[in-house]
């Protein structure tokens, strides 16, 4: 069966070498998981391009790649937390994260984090195998008809917003994001950077930016409290398992990510104020990054479409990226990933609220420059210039930046 394609299990001599990757991957991906404004995905590639002169056995690079792939995906939450804190006046409208940072909530946050990975990861592992049966049978029909279902989520996404205006604002917001996504997704970008393109200055410039900018004139991390997890067991649950299901979606299906199958678990979870909403949606959206991470895994083994930068990154290198090796390497960074949250993740929180927010705006703006053009050269820092310009339309019309996504999603509308 599909399942036990790819590479067998290995010998001793290679479980050696894949211990040495996956510790050497840990590393990697916890700086890189750390690092403002650096995708996982982007970050991937990076590794690929130069694994061909990396000594040692394929599976061993194929593994560092994995694992550092996994642990950024549960640190990158870090720095989405620490920096862009608004001023305190803007709370309602910050994105949910920084709201219960501004309210002192950012160390429960992180275990929210953290619980919501930890948990989807166990629970994705046993439900993957029936789930990419299923979407076996399917497939061919959902790729046929790819942009009627893509459309779907768009339409469901604008729907779920709370009022007529969010809901204009959010039309608005995807006409513009789809109109940059055609505009730049098919032009060719180079920079300094063996393997790079303009995906990375794109998103980069959506959602990151004007995250950044609206915050050049708060006052950074506010003194945070305990770590005490004040949701319920039972929401929590929910929020996982709708997370978890929404990384099923996003897992076997292109240009959908995270953030959306976060924003579509939340319309399946009890209303809730505004608190227990933030706390539910970096516990889905966890959950779902995760959840994600996991089912793309057993959809490049069925389906043979890589859905990550990760496996793009394998796929494009020809490295080894069987379930014997991939799903083992996988458990195991995000076991190390989830741990390592909230001890790197308090550190952080209290070191950032130690700087001058407008300095520490100011230098990891220019950073971003910096990756910008790295990746995809002078073309790629007017790409992020332009995308900032666009990220900002959902903050000033009143909707979600969720819809931003259609950047990615609208041109795949389109054909």
């Amino acid at each position: 069966m599909w399942f036990t394609g790819g590479v067998g299990l290995p010998h001793s001599a290679g479980l050696s070498a894949i211990f040495v990757g996956v510790v050497a991957g840990i590393a990697l991906g916890t700086c890189s998981g750390l690092v403002p404004g650096l995708h996982a995905n982007a970050f991937a590639l990076v590794l690929a391009s130069v694994a061909s002169g990396v000594p040692g056995p394929p599976v061993a690079t194929a593994a560092a790649i994995l694992a550092a792939a996994t642990v950024h995906t549960f640190l990158d939450v870090v720095p989405a937390l620490a920096l862009g804190v608004p001023d305190a006046a803007l709370a309602p409208g910050a994105l949910p994260g920084h709201r219960l940072v501004l309210g002192g909530r950012g160390r429960e946050a992180l275990r929210l984090s953290a619980l919501g990975s930890g948990a989807a990861l166990s629970l994705a592992i046993p439900i993957a195998v029936p789930i990419t049966e299923a979407t076996i049978h399917v497939y061919p029909l959902v790729r046929d008809s790819l942009w009627a279902v893509l459309l779907a989520v768009v339409t469901v996404l604008v729907w779920t917003e709370p009022t007529l205006r969010a809901k204009l604002a959010a039309v608005v917001t995807v006409v513009a994001a789809t109109g940059l996504g055609l505009a730049v997704l098919d032009r060719t970008f180079a920079g300094p950077l063996p393997v790079g393109g303009v995906l990375a200055p794109l998103l980069t410039g959506l959602f990151g930016v004007p995250v950044l900018l609206d915050a050049r004139h708060g006052a950074g991390v506010p003194p945070q409290g305990d770590a005490s997890v004040a949701t319920s067991p039972q929401a929590v649950s929910r929020s996982i398992v709708a997370g978890t299901g929404g990384g099923a979606f996003v897992g076997y299906l292109p240009g959908v990510s995270a953030g959306v199958a976060g924003t579509l678990a939340l319309a399946v979870l009890p209303g809730a104020d505004p608190d227990e909403s933030a706390r539910a949606y970096v516990t889905a959206t966890s959950a779902a990054t995760t959840a994600t991470t996991v089912f793309a895994l057993f959809a490049f083994a069925g389906l043979g479409t890589p859905r990550t930068g990760a496996l793009v990154a394998l796929s494009s290198a020809g490295l080894p990226a069987g379930l014997a090796v991939a799903l083992p390497v996988t458990v195991v960074a995000g076991i190390v990933g989830a741990l390592l949250v909230p001890v790197l993740g308090d550190r952080v929180l209290a070191a950032v609220g130690r700087f001058d927010q407008r300095r520490l705006v100011v230098g990891v703006v220019s950073g971003l420059v910096v990756l910008s053009w790295a990746f995809a050269g002078g073309g790629g820092v007017v790409v992020l210039a332009v995308a900032a310009v666009v990220g900002y339309v959902p903050v000033r019309l009143g909707c979600r930046r969720v819809h931003l996504m259609s950047v990615l999603m609208g041109p795949l509308v389109l054909g």
